[in-house]
């Protein structure tokens, strides 16, 4: 029922173009991952994400400021019986004009919240929630960067819970140095039908980094150090106060000729969060990166990467390998006019 709704979606669309729109466009996304993750040294959850997500949109450019696209993304995990495990609608306004980015409706997470820590949004959101159901703004221009967003993750009703995240982002560079924060809160309230003892609940982080970027000013292709805070926010009103444990951020990034290296350390409290990663659970973590950008062909984009994580006095590992194929076209409807 879902799909059909959808193609109904996409067939209206295409009969709108041609009354309104000044501009076809469409993209098919594949992204083909395995991620392999042997935690259970830490006493951490071990799986493998294997699987594929496939995503096309078509999407009307009216002019160059307002745009409309429609299409679904399908998650196929290897191995399961069915033809795609989950699909997903994908449908959103997005206006662009200058420095400003806004997105309202069902669209892609990738390259718009992307580049939050882990300890605050974990990357398995990238496998099993690649879209932001709500709304998104950002402003960016060469020295300053500020996006704010809500995401719908849950609505009530009965006996669903009413789960929403709301949060921000900004970074201000000038030459090398550069600052960075981020923010996001999840508010977990209950089913419309009371559950006795039961609570709202609040769960959120907020993450400042700065550091400096060495660009190409050394035989490297990039560079990059900083050092920051993490601080979550927990409670459950009605029974007691906010719980704001603490820690310190450090990380490096090298990269040269696509192999890099990334090291990310923690010490302080644990956190205890809803979507951040679990790692950051201990009072001390260390996570080394090597990593891997072949060049394989335009449009096809691969990422290796080995992980070890250093924590509660064991060694952990993970293996990830992905790809993505991104297929772009667009197509002009006005007619070319001679005298």
């Amino acid at each position: 029922m879902r799909i059909k709704i959808l193609l109904t979606i996409i067939l209206l669309s295409s009969a709108i173009t041609k009354i309104y729109a000044q501009e076809v466009e469409g993209n098919i996304n594949i992204h083909t991952f395995a991620d392999n993750r042997e935690y259970a040294r830490s006493n951490r959850f071990s799986q493998t994400i294997f699987g594929l997500r496939f995503s096309p949109e078509i999407g009307l450019l009216l002019d160059s400021t307002h745009r409309i696209r429609v299409g679904f993304n399908a998650l196929h995990e290897f191995g399961s019986s069915k033809f795609t495990d989950k699909i997903e609608p994908v449908v959103y306004y997005q206006y662009i004009k200058q420095n400003w980015n806004f997105n309202m409706g069902v669209f892609p997470r990738r390259e718009l919240l992307s580049d939050f820590p882990r300890a605050v949004l974990n990357d398995t959101l990238s496998y099993y929630r690649p879209n932001v159901e709500g709304m998104l703004l950002k402003f960016e221009n060469e020295n300053w960067k500020q996006l704010l967003f809500i995401d719908w993750t849950s609505r009530q009703t009965a006996t669903a819970r009413e789960n929403f995240i709301f949060g921000l982002s900004g970074r201000y560079k000038k030459d090398m140095f550069f600052i960075s924060h981020y923010a996001m809160m999840l508010h977990d309230a209950g089913p419309a039908i009371d559950i006795p003892g039961d609570h709202i609940k609040d769960n959120g982080a907020i993450a400042v980094k700065a550091g400096l970027d060495f660009g190409h000013k050394t035989f490297l292709d990039s560079l990059t150090i900083n050092a920051g805070g993490l601080m979550s926010l927990e409670r459950e009103r009605s029974v007691g106060g906010w719980k704001t444990p603490k820690g310190l951020l450090l990380e490096m990034f090298a990269e040269y000729h696509r192999f890099g290296i990334t090291n990310s350390f923690y010490k302080g409290e644990g956190h205890h969060l809803t979507f951040g990663d679990k790692f950051y659970t201990a009072k001390t973590y260390n996570r080394t990166d090597l990593s891997w950008r072949p060049k394989i062909y335009k449009g096809i984009e691969g990422q290796f990467t080995l992980s070890f994580h250093y924590v509660d006095g064991v060694i952990d590992s993970q293996q990830a390998f992905a790809i993505r194929y991104n297929i772009l076209g667009s197509k002009s409807l006005k007619k070319s006019t001679s005298n």
